[in-house]
């Protein structure tokens, strides 16, 4: 659990009181004509989206209108009431946003990697308590990363933070451009479980087409938000065209996905004898792994009575195929089974190594 105490999202004044808040709108904001056209068509209650400056890969690409976009943004908040969001990635642009009130700042994947910029946004942000910050997730999957960042925003005074998971850089296995690696947010939100959460289904994506499954997936999982690149024309959008979606299928995520109850209320009977036996196989579980280890240190003493070594690919082959097959029997995926396996023998191997 956090030892901090952070603001709750409703007490933000940003959003309506339903789940899922919605940020959403181009990747960039392109010309103000534009930014206007979504804004007017994205839902009630929904908050605008668009990138000042932008982080590309490649110096040739657009890089986002900078100040003059955050111009663009303020006068569409004028014009349609709806509040404005934009990632920083340096004091100068917290300073910008600062002195144009931008309602919602937020640090891309690439800026949360790097803990001096973090910091140094930290630092612009002081004397500024109100602001709202979320925190995307690092490009590979370090939950320390992250919530270091989010520990130095809170060093800084802050107390409206969210994150946001966007997905991790972890090479080719997966149909999306970044894989989601679930479990890293969910231990992220196991030590604030008080802090707003958001998924950014767009960038996990990479691909529209996987948008709305992704964002029925993070409400599964009890997030708070969803963050979705929204343009009038995608096909013509300069940055990321291929995950952004229109208004109106926006408008159709929203009214297909269904909403979970975050388990916040009277205890379920069923539920609870259920979560019960869940915790007495885990019991279970540990102690046999326990005991699994205990006698495979006892097989690497005898490794090396017999000087032989930890590792037996013959051996760890038999192991992982009679794993697979038990595995298939009761309704289990290879590729699952082999990962755990995998762990576990490793740590074995590791073990035997260090009582020779």
């Amino acid at each position: 659990m956090s030892k901090v105490t952070f603001s709750p999202l409703n007490d933000w004044g940003i959003f309506p009181a339903y789940r899922p808040c919605i940020i959403a709108g181009p990747c960039s904001a392109e010309t103000y004509a534009g930014l206007l056209e979504t804004a007017t068509a994205l839902p009630e209650g929904a908050v605008l989206r668009a990138g000042a400056w932008k982080p590309r890969t490649r110096p040739d690409s657009f890089e986002g209108a900078g100040t003059e976009a955050l111009d663009w943004m303020v006068r569409v908040r004028e014009k349609t009431g709806r509040r404005i969001a934009t990632e920083v990635a340096s004091a100068a642009h917290v300073r910008a946003c600062l002195e144009r009130e931008v309602d919602i700042l937020w640090i891309g994947a690439r800026t949360t990697t790097n803990p001096f910029l973090v910091q140094e946004i930290a630092d612009a942000l002081k004397g500024y308590p109100e602001q709202i910050v979320l925190v995307k997730n690092p490009v590979s999957p370090e939950v320390e990363l992250w919530d270091g960042a989010i520990e130095r925003l809170m060093g800084a005074g802050l107390r409206k933070i969210g994150a946001v998971s966007r997905g991790f850089s972890v090479g080719a296995g997966s149909a999306y451009r970044n894989t989601p690696m679930w479990q890293v947010p969910i231990e992220l939100r196991r030590r604030h479980r008080e802090m707003a959460f958001f998924c950014d289904p767009s960038h996990i994506a990479g691909d529209r087409k996987y948008i709305a499954e992704i964002s029925q997936k993070a409400l599964n999982l009890g997030y708070d938000g969803l963050m979705i690149e929204t343009h009038c024309n995608p096909d013509e959008a300069l940055s990321d065209s291929s995950q952004q979606i229109t208004p109106d299928r926006l408008r159709e995520i929203i009214a297909s996905i269904k909403t979970r109850n975050t388990g916040d209320g009277a205890p379920d009977i069923t539920l609870e004898a259920l979560r019960t036996r869940v915790d007495e196989l885990d019991e279970t579980l540990i102690k046999t792994l326990a005991e699994r280890f205990r006698t495979t240190d006892k097989i690497g003493i005898r490794k090396s009575e017999l000087n032989l070594t930890s590792l037996q690919m013959g051996r760890w082959s038999e192991v992982l195929s009679r794993a697979v097959k038990t595995g298939a029997e009761e309704g289990l995926g290879e590729e699952f089974i082999t990962r755990i396996f995998s762990l576990i023998h490793e740590e074995s191997v590791a073990s035997q190594d260090k009582l020779r």
